[in-house]
Order: structure tokens, then C-alpha cells, then sequence
């Protein structure tokens, strides 16, 4: 093999490939504009040498590829096999959206609220235990099960707007909006210049598509859902004008914060404090914006709120809430793990829980003689005072096998179970079947409602 220096190209003494520009060229009338194909070709080539030389045609034909776009195009990276409707399309078509918080930054957690279906999940930065690295992977476990994911920023800040926003969710929340000065900052952190300051970078950022997604500059803002987090007494009496800044698409009312600000630190049931979340609520709800849609509630603008002890999902749905967050991570798995603890230390007799219907008695026979081969074996040297000679049997509680269960047949060591929480809201419950007492009068109800 010998090497030409002056024409910068590579001979080879016997059987060559041809030259990238020469296959080009023989073969342009081969491909269509998507470089298909149209027969198969030949590729019957004579020549002595490679050269490279991508001058020497004047027009490319890979000039004609372009980025793919997905025919749904969502900002929270949804796959194409999912529901491809995103949270504001959802709201302006009249449905009652039900979400959860996530402060554990989990992505298992994450993952298994959209499985749960949990209509959307906030990944919050303001409470949680993370940042932006730990909210993007939250962010991918989300879209993976199709749930629209919404990023609550620590503070109303342009830089805390942009890193969030170029992560891609569907809804960005700023907490602590005060009045209609601050809601209007909040918008603009969210939109490209002229109608923003929102610092670009669109073409290697995730909300993008990594810049393969062409069409996220005409679409982003017809996507995003921007909500302003009311929860202060300033806010309250400001809130209506809130509601009609141009750009902000939902209220967020904050109950926990509102209780502080008006002086009943973790006390949002109240009196003070549901009189003022009222006022509030009929405050965003009869809000008109400017230009706004009278077929849709508000003008445009939507009302979300938390559910909490004292005020059930089913009674804010009742009200005229438009998003709902009914849960916070850690708080179900702290109830679910503190009452299968407390079951348990409760020691209920095993007379008391009902066998499985439909066990026969040679089902329990078997089971019975399955623990006794553990509880009667005996190792060598073992100890006689301890269960089993020094081997202890221990199982998993299950729907059919209780824990008091387990305990009386001899379990030293028994592994509980967590339970869920989605479906009671999916089925639509009436506020008239909640918490209602047999023989409450409409004046035990009003007094039960009003009570701290």
C-alpha cells in the first residue's frame, strides 16, 4: 500500500472501495427524500482509490433529514404509547385532575404513584430532599408510566425557573406569590424574550427533546402549566388579582402556611382559616382574565388545593377545585408503616380474624404441618429455651394471613405489608358520605365542620 501525500488520498494496490462522493453520486437516483431505497442498488464498483472529498457536490442530500417529531408532542417526555394529552388540555376539557406530592425525590416512589394513577405528581424542590440532579430522574420514572409530572421550585427566582423548566415537566409551581407584581415576574421567568426573560438554551436541554423535538418553541407555551402558590394573608387579599395575570394558568391554594401567616401554626381547620381559604377560593373561581374563555370556569384559570384531614378530596372537588393533591409521599408511607407497627403491637387474638373463606381443612392442615416441621426442628447443641433449639420461623403478613395470625401459629419474626391510597378518589365519592356520623343533624354537621 503506498500513500500520496500531495492529494491527501489512500491507494490500495488491489481490489478498492470506491470514493465516498463517487458512491454519493452513482447512487442519488436511488434514494427518495428520505433516503430510501426506491430499487435495490448495485454494487458492482470499480476503483483504485478512496479519496475523501466532501466538496465535490454541491447539494447534499442529507440536507432533507430532519429531527423527528412525535405527532403529541408533551413537555414531560411522555412515550408515544401514552396518553398524549398534557394538563392544561385535560383542565379546559372539564376534568378534575388528582395528584400526589413527592418530597422523597424517589424515583421508585415516582414510579410507582404513576403506575398507581395518580393524574399528575409534584416533585418538590421547596420541601423535598434533593435538587434539580435529584428531580430528573423523577422526572424520567414519571414519563415512563405516563404521568405528567409538575416541579414546585424552592422560591420565585428566574434561575430556580430555568433549570426547572429546561428538566421538561408539564408544570412548574411558585410558592409564596403575594400579589399580582410577583405573579407577572413568575410568568415571565417562564417564557422566551420578547414575552420573557427565560434564558435559552433549547436546542441541548431535555424539555426539548434535546433540541430534536423542532416544534417546542411554538408549542411550549400552549403546554406548560404555570401555577402560583397563594399562602399568606397578603396573598388572600390580592388573589383575585392574581388570578387575572395574564399567563398564570392555576392557584395554588397553600392551607399549612395560610394558618401560619394568620397566627394558628398547624392548625388549618381553624375557623379563621376555612373562613379565609373561602374567600380565597370564591375569589380565584369568579376571577375573569382579560380576553378569557367564558366556557371554561375562572376565565382560564384553574384552582388547585391540598386535601388534609379536615377537608377530603371529595369536599374541595365539591367546592369547585380543579386540582387536587390528595397525598405526600412520605406521609403515606409513615401511616401505612406506623398502623401495620401499631396492628401488630396491638396483639389481637387470631379468634378474632376471619380464615380466608374457602380454606378447606386439609389447606389449614398443610399449613399447620409446614410451621411445626420449622418450630419442632432441634439443631445439635442447640439451645431448649429458645423457639425451634436456636431456629426462629419468621413470614410475610398477607391479605389472607394476618400478622395476629402469623404470631399465634409461632412466626418470631413477621414482615407487614403497606397499603395505597388512589382508589377511593378514582371511585368519585360523594362529600355526603364522608365522615358523616348515623343521626348527625344538619347542625351537628355545620358544628362538626367549623370545629378545630
Amino acid at each position: 500500500m503506498a500513500t500520496t501525500t500531495a492529494t491527501s488520498a489512500t491507494t490500495f494496490n488491489n481490489h478498492s472501495p470506491p470514493s465516498l462522493a463517487s458512491l454519493i453520486q452513482t447512487h442519488r437516483s436511488h434514494f427518495n427524500n428520505n433516503l430510501s431505497f426506491k430499487s435495490k442498488p448495485s454494487t458492482n464498483f470499480q476503483s483504485n482509490s478512496l479519496s475523501i472529498n466532501l466538496t465535490t457536490t454541491s447539494r447534499s442530500p442529507f440536507s432533507t433529514l430532519k429531527p423527528l417529531q412525535s405527532n403529541s408532542i408533551t413537555s414531560d417526555l411522555t412515550p408515544l404509547e401514552t396518553n398524549p394529552k398534557t394538563l392544561k388540555s385535560r383542565l379546559a376539557n372539564g376534568e378534575t385532575l388528582y395528584g400526589m406530592f413527592l418530597l422523597s425525590l424517589s424515583p421508585t416512589l415516582a414510579e410507582i404513584a404513576g403506575h398507581a394513577g395518580y393524574d399528575y405528581v409534584v416533585i418538590d424542590l421547596e420541601h423535598g430532599e434533593g435538587g434539580i440532579s435529584e428531580a430528573l430522574p423523577c422526572l424520567r420514572a414519571l414519563a415512563a408510566t405516563g404521568t405528567a409530572s409538575i416541579i414546585r421550585v424552592p422560591e420565585s427566582t428566574e434561575t430556580w425557573a430555568k433549570k426547572a423548566l429546561d428538566l421538561g415537566p408539564q408544570g412548574i409551581m411558585f410558592p409564596m406569590i403575594e400579589s399580582p407584581k410577583s405573579a407577572k415576574k413568575a410568568v415571565s421567568y417562564c417564557k422566551f424574550p420578547p414575552n420573557g426573560v427565560r434564558g435559552s438554551a433549547h436546542m441541548v436541554v431535555r424539555a426539548s427533546n434535546y433540541g430534536i423535538d423542532d416544534g417546542y418553541l411554538t408549542n411550549y407555551e400552549d403546554e406548560l402549566l404555570i401555577m402560583c402558590q397563594v399562602e399568606s394573608e397578603e396573598g388572600v387579599k390580592k388573589i383575585e388579582d392574581i388570578a387575572k395575570v395574564d399567563g398564570v394558568d392555576c392557584v395554588q391554594m397553600g392551607p399549612l402556611d395560610l394558618s401560619a401567616s394568620l397566627g394558628y401554626l398547624w392548625d388549618p381547620g381553624h375557623k379563621k382559616v376555612r373562613e379565609m381559604m373561602r374567600i380565597a377560593e370564591k375569589g380565584v373561581l369568579g376571577a375573569k382574565k382579560k380576553g378569557g374563555d367564558d366556557n371554561v370556569v375562572g376565565g382560564g384559570v384553574y384552582l388547585g388545593g391540598f386535601a388534609m384531614a379536615h377537608d377530603k378530596p371529595e369536599q374541595l372537588r365539591s367546592r369547585g377545585y380543579h386540582m387536587i393533591s390528595g397525598a405526600v409521599d412520605l406521609g403515606l408511607f409513615r401511616s401505612a408503616v406506623v398502623e401495620d407497627v401499631k396492628n401488630f403491637r396491638m396483639g389481637l387474638s387470631i379468634d378474632n380474624v376471619d380464615d380466608e373463606e374457602g380454606d378447606s381443612d386439609k389447606d389449614k392442615e398443610e399449613k399447620y404441618w409446614t410451621e411445626k416441621g420449622v418450630l419442632g426442628a432441634k439443631k445439635k447443641g442447640g439451645d431448649d429455651n429458645g423457639g425451634g433449639g436456636g431456629v426462629y420461623l419468621g413470614g410475610f403478613a398477607m391479605a389472607h394471613d394476618k400478622p395476629e395470625q402469623l404470631r399465634c401459629s409461632g412466626y418470631h419474626v413477621i414482615s407487614g405489608a403497606v397499603r395505597s391510597d388512589v382508589k377511593r378518589f378514582k371511585a368519585g365519592l360523594s362529600i355526603d358520605n364522608v365522615d358523616d356520623e348515623e343521626g348527625d343533624s344538619d347542625k351537628d354537621k355545620e358544628e362538626k365542620y367549623w370545629s378545630e
